[in-house]
């Protein structure tokens, strides 16, 4: 049975607020949040006690933390920062500018200080920029029984403590892995090392791709990977969740660059009048010369239009079947591209395949087309002319050109814009779209000389 949430409806009362807010789950809590408006949220989180304002920053879905920790006073806004998860508190200071973040920071313990600066150092799509630094170490040198009391005692400042990490005290450098699961099933007087996995510990480094870091979790059944530098030292962990929230968010970038127009910084209903015209404006404009250009190719072909006007009934249904071809051969490779099923140096393959694939399926769409012709023409439906057999051919065979070449450039398009490293995403289904139309028009009216030169035309 699918399960089903309550909407959460927001007290208007600006008093009655704080309380409702403190007596929610966090979830509900950081939703009736993000109705408000940020001044109006501040002035509700100012109110709260401290432990309960941590844990609603602490959520990732809270939309306007950066805005909302800006408008605190200072000494409270630190203190929030410096009782969050380490890679929570990067990513609030990520969303100020330089001189809010550096006056926030200069407030903290010198251990958090550096903690954070080393997090905000790495980009935020690396292991490195969604890393925490709070996980559970242990010394090789240590029993079963003692490792479970050390996590007893720092269980509320770690992120997880479902993964343990055996470091060296005095190099940071990781030996092994091993899980709660095994800790409590094991003689409490057993060494460390001796209930750990006896293989290396699987891997990323700061600068892995987050992509990279969710195919290594998914692949071994992580509920976190480490992050380790050149030498060995481990620096920090992803988590399975953080990682969850990234691509989630990541990807509604992509799906929106794939519309064509910029990706939104925010939520949808958050993002003002002139911002929301910028991010789609401009795509537009480009996107609307490059129909020009399919003006500028019918108007070559102007003479042999007037000649046979019964061709234009047929520019909509050529133009749209190659423009559909390219699309979907675009997705399916920015989508394998991005699993990484596919490499850059594939793409000759993936020529040879789309080249046939586009022939036949162009194919199947002229057959259907003619028979379309041809069954109008029969019935009296429409009269298409005197030579309306030849006019069924030229539609017939320009919507096997146009098809096969949408596939042929849909397919190559991401992989062009990866080799000069652009985001795949960026061949957006109306660009596509665009360029085949263009090359449609030509495609359409030169099979129609070919066929048609000495009747129609």
């Amino acid at each position: 049975m699918a399960r089903t949430r309550a909407v959460v409806e927001p007290d208007t009362n600006p008093i009655a607020l704080p309380a409702q807010i403190a007596q929610r789950h966090v979830s509900d809590a950081v939703e009736i949040l993000n109705a408000l408006s940020p001044e109006a949220a501040t002035d509700a989180l100012a109110d709260l006690p401290h432990e309960r304002a941590v844990d609603v920053f602490d959520n990732p879905d809270l939309v306007a933390a950066a805005n909302i920790i800006q408008r605190l006073p200072t000494e409270r806004a630190s203190a929030l920062l410096g009782e969050l998860s380490a890679d929570r508190a990067a990513a609030i200071l990520r969303g100020l500018d330089e001189v809010a973040r550096m006056r926030l920071l200069d407030r903290l313990d010198p251990e958090t200080q550096a903690s954070l600066h080393q997090l905000l150092s790495y980009p935020r799509d690396t292991a490195g920029g969604l890393m925490t630094t709070e996980f559970v170490s242990v010394p090789p040198s240590w029993t079963v029984e003692a490792t479970l009391q050390h996590i007893r005692e720092v269980e509320r400042t770690r992120e997880t403590v479902y993964a343990i990490y055996i470091v060296e005290p005095e190099t940071r450098k990781l030996l092994r892995t091993t899980s709660l699961r095994r800790l409590i099933t094991q003689d409490p007087t057993a060494p460390i090392l001796s209930i750990s996995p006896d293989h290396h510990p699987i891997v990323v480094t700061p600068m892995t791709d987050q992509e990279d870091a969710a195919r290594l979790i998914t692949r071994y059944d992580l509920l976190a990977v480490p992050v380790v530098d050149d030498s060995g030292q481990m620096l920090g962990i992803v988590t399975v969740d953080d990682i969850m929230d990234s691509l989630i968010r990541e990807s509604t970038e992509d799906v929106q660059k794939f519309g064509g127009m910029q990706a939104l910084d925010l939520r949808y209903m958050d993002v003002g009048f002139l911002e929301m015209i910028k991010k789609r404006g401009g795509w537009l404009a480009v996107l609307f010369m490059g129909e020009m250009l399919t003006a500028s190719a019918m108007q070559h072909f102007e003479a042999d239009i007037a000649k046979a006007v019964v061709l234009t009934l047929f520019i909509p249904l050529i133009m749209s079947s190659g423009g559909n071809s390219g699309s979907q051969a675009t997705s399916l490779v920015t989508r394998a591209l991005a699993l990484q099923e596919l490499r850059l140096r594939q793409w000759w393959r993936v020529a040879l395949r789309e080249l046939p694939t586009g022939f036949a399926l162009g194919a199947i769409l002229g057959l259907i087309g003619m028979g379309r012709i041809a069954l109008w023409q029969v019935a009296g439906f429409y009269d298409y002319g005197e030579y309306w057999g030849l006019v069924a051919l030229t539609v017939g065979t320009a919507l096997v050109g146009v098809v096969a070449f949408g596939s042929v450039v849909g397919s190559m398009l991401p992989f062009a814009l990866q080799a000069f490293k652009f985001d795949p995403a960026s061949a957006s289904a109306p660009f596509v779209a665009t360029l085949v139309d263009v090359c449609g028009i030509v495609i359409y009216f030169s099979i129609a000389l070919l066929f048609l030169t000495g009747t129609l035309l």
